[in-house]
């Protein structure tokens, strides 16, 4: 056995409370290994048994993944009084190896005086991850406030370009879409089947993006009031739509209150501590702090850095957040640059805001492994960058198989416990990112990348467009405006139903939300894409160059480019389970 490929540590990465009385259990092992079984217990129950050695009960475990060189095997115990040890049992060619917490040998060297087992110490119901129960079952949609619409009541300013004009765009540019301008269309995103409103920065600032705040309360007089959000979150719930507000807390504008003042009177101001100051000449007005003179968010001079450690910054925020919950009744809150905020940071606010709304929903932007956050006390969930990036990678390299796919689709699933998994940002582009219409090679692959993206388990997010098939390749062209009158000639129509028609069973079917995935490859088609899920329904993606029979009966519930039982290239087949015969 390779025991170099063995990785099994009692943190929450590979052992976790599922629930007030399950305890989930996994371990990654090289793929020599055939069988892995739990040897679990009470810690102290030899001691109840009068017996003078330790003995736990045998379980075999599972293959919850297989990743490209490993396995993850899982189980899931409740043990009677609520705390647990384990060591596992690994069979390898025929041999029987002891996995414990200070040795791996074969089971005939096993002396088990000298074995630390490992322990999960108690259930805790304040330990265990419980993301609201909503996220998972909401469809989000991303918007930028200056590009999405524009109120029809709104005043033309000469600052404003005209609505649609992308010509030589400027990183300044403004074309006056407003809240009003988002509310008026939410009927629209109702119809799309969008349940989740996600909005980008709407505080006041003096870029178009507004990620360099100058005051985090108040509403940008180019987007609104606060009444104008106060109205827009009250009609969305009336349409069962949430709404979600970004909180660019790790940095904050140049003509921020605070700022200004450090700016003004240097160490004399009693917000000096608020940003993280290295140099007596910090007050230079160079664009760049790369000679470190103090921090910024990416060495933007206009965007410094917040001391999110200093109690009176978490104060302020907290204060901010508590509004925003209880008086506007917002349902999310994501957190640009989330990893760069300090932890006590969300952890105050992240015990702030639940004790106002438990069901609110906390979500960092992070985009490698954030298990660090994700313990229960932190984010409820973060925006799942890997999964975008197997995708897109999957389609651009005709050389990857479907066993390629999989692999890189385990890892995204398997990062986190299933209860967060279930709620991960899921997305396929991002005012941050290429448009996937961009990057696909037809409305076709857009159109199959969204049947994985409603297919696969967590929260999908649909970035403002893609539902149209929108393109942009770098910022700012990834950021163009919504070309509202071609939607209203209907030039959109034919693509814009079949996306609604994905939503609409994301909605209805609890299996396209279920994490209970089979894979299934066929020998003589390595780039079909063919799963299962919760054993109801089978999903079909054609990306070969030929077409795929499938010979299945059964009731179609989707299908683009599918007759005859010919699945063409670039086809969708999405069916209820109904026996299976293998091509």
């Amino acid at each position: 056995m390779n025991i170099a490929a063995v990785s099994h540590r009692s943190t929450i990465e590979y052992c976790y409370a599922s629930d007030k009385d399950t305890v989930t259990v996994t371990i990654l092992t090289d793929k020599d290994v055939s069988q892995a079984f739990l040897i679990w217990g009470d810690p102290f129950i030899h001691e109840l048994m009068r017996t003078p050695e330790w003995h736990g009960e045998k379980i075999e475990m599972r293959i919850l993944a297989e990743l490209k060189n490993h396995y993850l095997w899982a189980v899931s115990v409740r043990p009677k009084y609520k705390r647990l040890r384990y060591y596992f049992e690994l069979v390898s060619g025929g041999q029987h190896y002891v996995v414990c917490e200070n040795k791996i040998c074969p089971i005939e060297e096993n002396e088990a005086a000298s074995m630390a087992c490992y322990k999960y110490a108690w259930i805790n119901s304040s330990d265990i991850i419980a993301p609201p129960e909503w996220v998972k079952r909401t469809v989000w949609y991303q918007i930028m406030p200056d590009r999405f619409c524009r109120s029809k009541d709104s005043p033309l300013g000469q600052k404003f370009r005209a609505w649609g004009d992308f010509s030589n765009p400027g990183w300044n540019d403004l074309y006056g879409e407003n809240l009003k301008g988002i509310t008026e269309r939410l009927g629209y995103l109702k119809e799309l089947g969008i349940s989740g409103v996600y909005l980008t920065p709407i505080f006041r600032s003096n870029t178009n993006h507004k990620y360099n705040t100058f005051d985090y309360w108040e509403i940008d007089p180019d987007f609104g009031t606060e009444e104008d959000i106060r109205e827009l979150v009250d009609t969305a719930h009336s349409l069962g739509i949430r709404v979600m507000l970004d909180a660019v807390f790790n940095h904050c504008g140049s003509e921020f209150f605070a700022c200004r003042d450090v700016f003004e009177k240097g160490a004399d101001s009693p917000y000096y501590d608020w940003f993280f100051i290295n140099s007596e000449d910090f007050r230079d007005r160079r664009f760049s702090t790369e000679d470190g003179r103090f921090f910024s968010f990416s060495f933007w001079a206009g965007m410094p850095k917040l001391n999110t450690n200093h109690p009176e910054v978490v104060r302020y925020f907290c204060e901010l957040c508590t509004y925003w919950v209880k008086d506007w009744k917002i349902d999310g809150i994501r957190f640009d640059v989330g990893d760069e905020v300090s932890h006590t940071f969300i952890r105050t606010l992240h015990d702030t805001l639940k004790s106002i709304n438990p069901d609110v929903f906390l979500l960092g932007e992070i985009w490698t492994d954030a298990i660090s956050w994700l313990g229960g006390r932190e984010y409820d969930s973060v925006m799942n960058y890997p999964l975008p990036g197997c995708i897109n990678d999957f389609f651009a390299h005709p050389a990857q198989s479907f066993s390629d796919f999989i692999y890189a689709l385990n890892y995204c699933r398997t990062m986190y416990p299933e209860q967060t998994t279930e709620v991960l940002f899921n997305f396929l582009d991002t005012h941050d990112t290429p448009r996937v219409g961009s990057i696909s090679s037809s409305e076709d692959e857009v159109l199959q990348k969204l049947a994985l993206l409603m297919t696969l388990p967590g929260s999908p997010c649909i970035y403002y467009g893609t539902e149209i098939a929108m393109k942009g390749n770098r910022s700012p062209y990834n950021r163009s405006t919504m070309p509202w009158s071609k939607i209203e000639r209907g030039m959109y129509d034919a693509f814009m139903q079949k996306v609604a028609a994905l939503i609409r069973l994301r909605h209805t079917r609890k299996d396209f939300i279920s994490n209970d995935i089979e894979y299934i490859r066929h020998r003589n088609h390595p780039r079909l894409l063919h799963y299962q899920k919760s054993g109801t329904v089978d999903i079909y993606l054609n990306a070969e160059k030929e077409p795929c029979r499938i010979d299945r009966d059964g009731n179609i519930l989707f299908r683009n480019h599918y007759a005859d039982r010919l699945l063409q290239p670039e086809g969708i087949l999405i069916l209820e389970a109904n026996g299976l015969t293998q091509t």
